[in-house]
C-alpha cells in the first residue's frame, strides 16, 4: 500500500532490482556515510520520522514498520539531534 509523505506519494523506482539500492542511494564516498552524520528532527508522525542532516542538510524520511511501537513527539521532539545506528551491525549471524 502506498500512502503520502508530507503531501506527496512515493514513487516507484522501475530500474533494475538492486537489493542494496535502498542503502546505496546517493551514498558515493563510504557506505557508512549516513552513520556518520548528526540529524535534526525535522517532523515526527506515528510511523514515520523525518530528520535533515546537520552537515549535509540531507532530509531522510525513515518509516516506522512496526505500528505497535509509534514514534512520538515527546521521544523525538523537533529540533533534536540524533545519530542513526547500522543495523546490520548489530545482527548476530
Amino acid at each position: 500500500m502506498w500512502r503520502p509523505i508530507d503531501g506527496q506519494f512515493m514513487k516507484k523506482n522501475r530500474g533494475p532490482f538492486n537489493p542494496n539500492s535502498a542503502s546505496q542511494s546517493g551514498m558515493k564516498a563510504s557506505k557508512r556515510e549516513i552513520f556518520d552524520e548528526e540529524y535534526r528532527v525535522v517532523a515526527v508522525e506515528s510511523q514515520s520520522l523525518t530528520v535533515q542532516g546537520v552537515r549535509s542538510g540531507k532530509v531522510l524520511t525513515i518509516v516506522n514498520h512496526n505500528p505497535e511501537t509509534p514514534l512520538t513527539p515527546e521521544e523525538y521532539p523537533q529540533g533534536k539531534l540524533i545519530k542513526l545506528s547500522d543495523p546490520s551491525a548489530s545482527q548476530a549471524n
